[in-house]
């Protein structure tokens, strides 16, 4: 059942990241306290996890997003979310794919990471420009994922 409410955006406090609080009993409608969901902001939509932290339920708004739809923290948006039941699958590009079967650590890690860690590596990889870049990018990608670190 999808849920339509406004709310201001908020600010993580000491870095770039915001979120939104869910104005409703989560667990309630939903059945869990962390749960998958799409969202529609400005008619966009997100894909991400509802999530209980700091005594209140929250749906982080990434830079990117923030960015297309024109707001940022203090501004007042209209949300609606429902359940993502559906399987959330990455389109891997070949050449990241080769990337990595040639470090089995860094395929190891990135196997185990969040669809949306996996989607920032993808993505950050795949909005390079030119050629030389992306395969720059490719190179410290696997280099940061041996070493078990997430995309910043």
């Amino acid at each position: 059942m999808r849920q339509k409410f406004t709310t201001e955006i908020k600010k993580h406090e000491g870095i770039n990241g915001a979120y939104i609080e869910i104005p409703f009993d989560v667990e309630d409608v939903f059945g869990a306290k962390r749960v998958k969901v799409k969202a529609y902001f400005e008619g966009k939509e997100y894909r991400g996890s509802i999530v209980r932290m700091a005594g209140c339920y929250m749906l982080g708004l990434t830079q990117a997003l923030r960015k297309e739809i024109g707001k940022e923290p203090g501004d007042t948006i209209t949300v609606e979310v429902e359940k993502d039941e559906e399987e959330r699958i990455i389109e891997m590009p070949e050449d990241f794919i080769i990337a990595l079967e040639q470090q089995p650590s860094a395929k190891e890690y990135f196997e185990k990471l969040s669809f949306t860690s996996k989607k920032e590596y993808v993505t950050w990889i795949t909005e390079a420009k030119k050629a030389e870049t992306r395969k720059t990018r490719i190179e410290k990608a696997v280099i940061m994922l041996a070493m078990n670190k997430k995309l910043k």
